[in-house]
């Protein structure tokens, strides 16, 4: 029979002195030979429940971290533990006050929890509690005995279970001692190894799944999320976290528990998650999960800096611990470094595939050379230019490959290659595998690298063939920023073709006036002034300068190049030159020089558009009725008072909003039908046009009644808008024909359509 199965003599009353000592002295034999704590605390507990005659007994132990008081049992197959905390119940009781206790009836008794009994099926009679205390005197955990076999316990009890209970002590404290010990070594060796196979792990994925996985085992927790801080989004991420699946959870890094312990760098630690008003119950409500507890930390760098955060969820058997907060601490301090390399790693690996992607995509040649002038990579478009397979050109030295009538290309890489600065050549000529010779444009240029080093050298080589060609015939007529946005679309679109296009027409005032003032030079300084300014507006706006006419400006928009709001781009353009002119007048007037006024007309039309002259000089331009309405209209600006006309075909066509007024239905002179002409207002402002929504009200009601012949009511609406307005020259205008039509009416043919007489 073990020892601690031998039967102990039954307390039926008092013990002498020598029995109490015999029976202390098989205690402490009895303890002596216990292997571990959980032995030591079956053995104690045994003891106990058979030499008091009692039904059951445990003996529990405090848990400081948790404030619980917990017992192990051991059935030989399984081991497990009771907990309950330290201040509930009688054993909570015992503890708390270090007073023994003796209960005749337990459910008489207010600190006994009669919940227990129901949740066991056991029913509780008597009971005994004592304190469990070490030679220092720390109470340390209780020894409780239930329902005594004969009788009730006794004070007698009570002192003999805590003379036991002494004598046991310095074993018990012994064990939990070595224990302790055991397991923080365990804990150390678990993070050492933990700590060495994460720091083996170079990609990032991978290197999360080990750590979360490791601080979930490590922390005896259900779930556990490790974030990175994206510094360019301002946002902590992860693509791991154990229970999560492989969504990716993204939110700002200053929002939530997480964003507070990377904004603030102070770990925080939440017993009760729903009772803390900073945890966001929509996640649990999202994913299905309950959180009960919250242990978070900030993940610093050796510099320092915070880089992420971790966050551990609902550790099993209650809150987490002070002590688990410094072990995360510690693993995360150490894994750090490698979270680091890791992400630089991917940041790496990221930008390799982008600069591949970049060179792969690129449209010019990319040659690169090692240090001895071996060529390591080309891309596509260099294979393409080249006419080669990659087979043939990777890993030849540049004298081997660039030979023979491509030599001066190898002595170009030799140049750079020693001299360590930049070649430029334009327009060489550059024979391919198959002899087709190229136009190219080649950048020869050292790798440069951080140090004395020399990586080796590139080249970047650029087909111009095409573009040679094409420059070569659109050069004579063409403007050089069109020809090159042309380059592309080949040479037939030159020959002529029809297209719907609106025309820009813009005359100088009073143009021979300023001639005479300034004289020769002075003309020739103004007009280049004033071209500069408004062809910028033009071209600003994807608009095609066609010519100047003395002082005049054709521009065209819609062709060669056609976009889908050429008829808004002509009229912003329009808008713009009005605009830059008042400014460039106010810079005149400010100088002491007379400032310069213009009309401008548009129009959208079909027209006919390409290369028309001779062989000697050959012009691209626009032809026909479209182009000569849109010139009467910029000359329909005298009769008008205004700055900016445009047809009726070109208002139907625009997709802004503008500030438009009709001002007339006019037979253009060589046309029979007419037009509906607009003006357009938007350069104006309060000073220019004051009253600009009542006066243009006034000039629409006064329009429509002198189409309807009502001359009187007409003329009323026109003085009305002239009032608001005195520097309406239309209003104006409208004044002096109702006045006229009204003294010679003009019979019952009138359609309120003006016939212009003058180009």
């Amino acid at each position: 029979m073990s020892a601690d199965n031998r039967s102990l003599p039954l307390i039926d009353a008092p013990l002498d002195r020598r029995q109490t000592t015999e029976l202390l002295l098989d205690v402490s034999n009895r303890m002596a030979v216990s292997a571990n704590l959980s032995e030591a605390l079956q053995t104690l507990r045994r003891i106990a429940v058979s030499t008091l005659d009692s039904e059951r007994g445990s003996i529990f132990l405090n848990d400081p971290a948790t404030k619980e008081l917990f017992s192990r049992i051991d059935d030989g197959k399984f081991s497990r533990e009771i907990r309950l905390l330290n201040h509930t119940g009688v054993a909570g009781h015992v503890f708390t006050t270090g007073e023994g206790c003796v209960i005749h009836d337990a459910y008489a008794d207010p600190r006994f929890n009669s919940e227990i009994d129901a949740m066991t099926g056991f029913t509780t009679r008597t009971i005994l509690c004592a304190p469990l205390r070490t030679l220092r005197g720390d109470i340390i955990g209780v020894a409780q005995l239930l329902n005594k076999n004969d009788g009730n316990f006794t004070e007698d009890d009570l002192e003999l279970l805590q003379a036991m209970i002494r004598q046991a002590a310095i074993v018990l404290e012994s064990h939990r001692t070595v224990e302790t010990i055991e397991h923080a070594r365990q804990q150390e060796l678990e993070f050492l190894s933990v700590v060495s196979e994460i720091s083996t792990e170079l990609k990032l994925g991978p290197m999360l799944q080990k750590i979360i996985s490791a601080i979930t085992r490590m922390l005896n927790a259900e779930r556990s999320t490790l974030f990175i801080n994206d510094e360019k989004s301002g946002e902590l991420y992860t693509e791991v976290g154990q229970g999560l699946g492989t969504s990716q959870i993204r939110m700002p890094n200053h929002l939530g528990i997480a964003g507070a312990v990377f904004t603030t760098g102070e770990s925080i630690n939440i017993p009760h998650a729903y009772a803390d008003l900073r945890f966001n119950p929509a996640f649990d409500r999202k994913t299905g999960f309950f959180t009960r507890s919250i242990l978070c930390v900030p993940v610093i760098n050796k510099n320092g800096k915070r880089i992420g955060v971790t966050q551990v969820l609902n550790k099993r058997g209650g809150a987490f611990t002070a002590e688990d907060e410094a072990r995360l601490k510690a693993f995360t301090s150490q894994i750090s470094i490698g979270l680091e390399n890791a992400k630089l790693f991917e940041d790496v690996q990221a930008i390799k595939t982008y600069n591949e992607g970049i060179l792969e995509s690129m449209t010019n040649g990319v040659v690169t050379l090692d240090a001895e002038g071996q060529i390591v990579t080309c891309n596509a478009a260099a294979l393409r230019i080249l006419r080669c397979e990659p087979d043939a050109i990777l890993k030849q030295t540049a004298t081997e490959y660039f030979s023979g009538p491509n030599a001066w290309l190898g002595e170009k890489l030799e140049h750079v290659r020693e001299s360590q600065g930049v070649d430029v050549l334009m327009d060489a000529q550059l024979v391919c595998a198959d002899g087709e010779q190229r136009s190219v444009n080649v950048t020869v240029q050292p790798l440069r690298a951080a140090g004395e080093a020399k990586p080796g050298s590139m080249v970047v080589i650029e087909d111009i063939s095409n573009e040679k060609r094409m420059k070569s015939t659109m050069a004579r007529y063409m403007d050089p920023t069109l020809a090159d946005k042309l380059l592309g679309t080949g040479e037939d679109i030159l020959g002529g073709q029809s297209s719907m296009a609106t025309i820009l027409f813009s005359d100088v005032r009073s143009f021979t006036t300023l001639t005479e003032e300034l004289g020769a030079q002075g003309t020739v300084s103004l007009l280049n002034e004033y071209f500069t300014i408004m062809v910028d507006c033009i071209q600003n706006q994807g608009g095609m300068l066609d010519k100047f006419i003395g002082d005049a400006i054709m521009a065209v928009f819609g062709t060669p190049l056609a976009h889908d709001d050429d008829e808004d781009r002509a009229v912003r353009a329009a808008i713009s030159m009005l605009r830059e002119l008042d400014r460039w007048n106010a810079q005149r007037l400010a100088q002491g020089r007379k400032p310069v006024e213009m009309g401008i007309g548009l129009n959208t039309d079909m027209v006919v558009s390409g290369n028309i002259g001779s062989p000697k000089r050959m012009d691209y331009t626009v032809i026909g009725d479209g182009v000569n309405l849109a010139a009467r209209l910029e000359s329909a600006c005298k009769e008008y008072g205004a700055r900016l006309l445009v047809s009726e075909y070109t208002v139907c066509k625009l997709r802004g909003t503008y500030r438009l007024r009709e001002v007339d239905k006019v037979v253009v002179k060589g046309k029979t039908q007419p037009v509906g002409v607009f003006e357009v207002l938007d350069y104006h402002n309060d000073a220019t046009f004051p009253n600009m929504m009542e006066a243009l009200s006034a000039f629409s009601f006064g329009l429509k009644a002198y189409r309807d012949g009502r001359f009187g009511a007409a003329l009323k609406a026109f003085e009305e808008a002239l009032t608001l307005h005195p520097g309406d020259a239309a209003a104006a205008m409208y004044v002096k024909r109702c006045s006229l039509l009204q003294r010679e009416p003009p019979g019952d043919g009138w359609d309120g359509v003006w016939v212009m007489k003058s180009k």
